[in-house]
């Protein structure tokens, strides 16, 4: 693999158009990616934590990108994804680590864990992603 696709990927996520409300940072290396996101009042459920969807997004993000470094020519896709959450954060900074797990020719395990702001670990999931026909391309951002 090269730094040069793991870039690549991270401006392709970068500039996909819910990023720009989840204002997440993304870095990608070889089998891994590590996401880190700001927690804000306007991600609260109506108990004043945030919704599980962000845990959802910062887990499976965190685990596509892992996946998505090890295919070098199409964007992979999500085929399935379960999320544990373990603990409720109303504030700090998540952070996401995704890692492939397994790797055949058609499908791609990766596992993902959240810490919060102390470490302490708030929500985990693995998936399952598959090649899709999408080319990476600068038309979807990989530039």
């Amino acid at each position: 693999m090269s730094e040069e696709h793991y870039r690549k990927l991270e401006n392709m996520y970068a500039s996909a158009p819910i990023n720009q409300y989840f204002a997440p940072e993304l870095r990608v290396a070889e089998g891994k990616a590590t996401l880190s996101m700001a927690v804000r009042p306007d991600f609260f459920h109506a108990a004043g934590a945030i919704h599980g969807s962000v845990y959802f997004k910062a887990l499976d993000d965190s685990a596509f990108f892992a996946a998505n470094s090890l295919v070098t020519d199409v964007f992979v896709l999500t085929v399935s994804f379960t999320t544990y959450i373990v603990r409720p954060v109303s504030q700090g900074t998540l952070l996401a680590t995704g890692s492939v797990v397994h790797r055949s020719r058609s499908l791609i395990v990766a596992e993902s864990a959240i810490v919060d702001a102390e470490g302490r670990q708030v929500a985990r999931g693995n998936g399952t992603f598959m090649p899709s026909r999408i080319a990476l391309h600068e038309d979807i951002g990989y530039r």
